[in-house]
């Protein structure tokens, strides 16, 4: 589970840290950074997946042109806060009841995403570094050069090993922690670490959804929704051949949608073998999914993504109210912390629905955050529950219209003049 995620020069972000819970809710005005903060997690989950600073930031492309990844916004020239030449991410996670701090630092050469290079990288325990760029005292990878075409890491010391543990040579242009487990003199037990930190990095899911997408047939045996919600028949018709996850989600389809919903039919097109999705409902007609509204299909591929077995990780949505009545928000939002609270799932949400936010429990509550740009120092995050007031406020008036009067981005500043 990932705890905290600090922005150093990151986009409009000079010094911001966001801090996580099963359900985190993020809020405030157009332009004020919630997109930066998704592209700080795309980044992350592009070097959980093993990729050069080139292809996380500029692309990755397969055979023939096909699209395996796609640039972050702003490519290498926005990346960097304006005025900056590099920028700096910090994680802290906790796995397997083991306490992970990793920090990476980005240099920018020149305008091209291939002149990005690691500058400084450190991966600890609470108790131990396993590895860094920059020991303490006179260890000799300290003094590295940040424009040598490799770069140093210093190792935890292991069996007899006297002064330092082992200097490792990596390349400058790849996060270390990813080439690690191709170091013959790297320790298991160091390259267990990282491969469990870099798989939390790669479980991560960026949800765009297309309701022309969602209601498009799809290929048996596809389980995993697409970004977009593409293959949601056959991860619906997945999650049906449980029938305790069938009646899970058949609970919630009844309570969610406006649709007198009975049943899900799966038929198989002849001529192309595809699975479209229908709905039967209690007057025994049939409806496909073409028929449903993009709301319907909405709060569907949240159910799948959260109720599939493939479903561990970490789910970003950007508005995840949009194209929701809000008579229908209430559930949804009982939905996310049901699902985060009981499995191993993280949920990321940008929203500017005051009504959501009035429904948040107590742990939602705890972890909803205030993003905002002034336009002068750059974006800023702070944890509502920390500004003033904030909780006798919460109860007298509701959180939803202290947001929606502007007065959550209000305090944001205010608190921070008074803290510098």
């Amino acid at each position: 589970m990932l705890n905290r995620v600090k922005f150093l020069d990151f986009k409009s972000f000079e010094d911001a840290e966001l801090v996580l819970g099963n359900l985190t809710v993020v809020i405030g005005a157009n332009a004020g950074g919630k997109s930066n903060i998704r592209d700080a997690f795309r980044f992350l989950h592009g070097l959980g997946r093993g990729y050069s600073l080139a292809e996380i930031i500029g692309g990755k492309y397969g055979a023939g042109g096909q699209v395996e990844w796609t640039p972050i916004r702003g490519f290498g020239t926005e990346i960097i806060r304006f005025g900056e030449d590099s920028f700096q991410l910090e994680v802290r996670s906790t796995i397997a009841n083991r306490r992970f701090t990793y920090k990476l630092q980005v240099r920018r050469l020149g305008n091209d995403p291939g002149t990005m290079r690691v500058v400084y990288e450190h991966f600890a325990l609470p108790y131990e570094v396993i590895f860094t760029t920059r020991p303490e005292g006179d260890d000799p990878v300290a003094f590295q050069e940040e424009d040598e075409d490799e770069l140093h890491l210093r190792m935890a010391k292991t069996g007899t090993q006297r002064k330092y543990g082992n200097r490792i040579t990596v390349r400058p242009d790849k996060p270390a922690i990813s080439q690690l487990a191709s170091k013959k003199s790297v320790v298991r037990a160091h390259k267990d670490a990282a491969a469990l930190f870099l798989a939390e990095l790669a479980e991560m899911r960026f949800l765009d959804l297309v309701p022309d997408l969602m209601r498009q047939p799809s290929y048996p045996g596809q389980l995993i929704l697409g970004d977009n919600g593409q293959n949601l028949s056959t991860v619906l018709q997945d999650i049906c051949e449980s029938p305790a996850r069938k009646t899970i989600l058949m609970d919630w389809v009844r309570e969610l949608t406006p649709m007198d919903v009975t049943d899900f039919e799966f038929p198989v097109n002849p001529q192309t073998g595809l699975v479209q999705l229908s709905f039967r409902t209690s007057d025994g007609s049939s409806i496909s999914s073409y028929s449903a509204s993009d709301g319907t299909l909405r709060f569907l591929a949240m159910l799948a993504a959260l109720l599939s077995d493939q479903s561990e990780g970490l789910y970003f949505f950007e508005e995840i109210d949009n194209g929701i009545h809000p008579a229908r928000l209430r559930l949804l939002v009982d939905f996310l912390e049901t699902q985060t609270a009981k499995k191993k799932v993280q949920v990321i949400t940008t929203t500017h629905s005051p009504d959501l936010l009035s429904m948040l429990g107590e742990d939602a509550f705890e972890n909803t955050s205030v993003v905002f740009n002034d336009g002068h120092s750059g974006s800023r995050i702070k944890r509502v529950k920390d500004l003033p007031n904030v909780p006798s406020l919460r109860k007298q008036q509701g959180l939803g219209k202290l947001h929606a009067s502007g007065w959550l981005e209000d305090a944001l500043v205010f608190t921070d003049e008074n803290d510098a």
